[in-house]
């Protein structure tokens, strides 16, 4: 069962949306060695805005994710790739379906 999420709003600097989009993708891997994110989804909102939305069972779970290695991916790139610091958004969870 997930509780808790977070919620990451990304702007692509002018003419970095494929780099971002391919960082998106790539992440995937790193994301699938955190056993306490138990959905993660990177997602295009339009031509230069992403996010990202997972969840996770517990806050220990979601810490895990934040002091993690896609956490510090995403800080490294920052501001080589997105107009502006990614906004993240601590959510809570109040229903959800997920495979199983």
């Amino acid at each position: 069962m997930v509780t808790l999420a977070l919620l990451v709003r990304l702007e692509a600097k002018a003419g970095k949306a494929a780099e971002v989009e391919s960082f998106l993708r790539e992440g995937l891997s790193l994301v699938q060695e955190e056993p306490a994110t138990t959905a993660w989804f990177a997602i295009r909102v339009g031509p230069s805005t992403f996010g990202i939305f997972d969840a996770f069972p517990d806050e220990a779970g979601r810490q895990a994710h934040l002091t993690g290695r896609v956490a510090a991916a995403l800080n490294a790139k920052a501001s080589e790739i997105f107009a502006q610091p990614p906004t993240i958004e601590m959510v809570d969870v109040l229903a959800a379906k997920l495979p199983g």
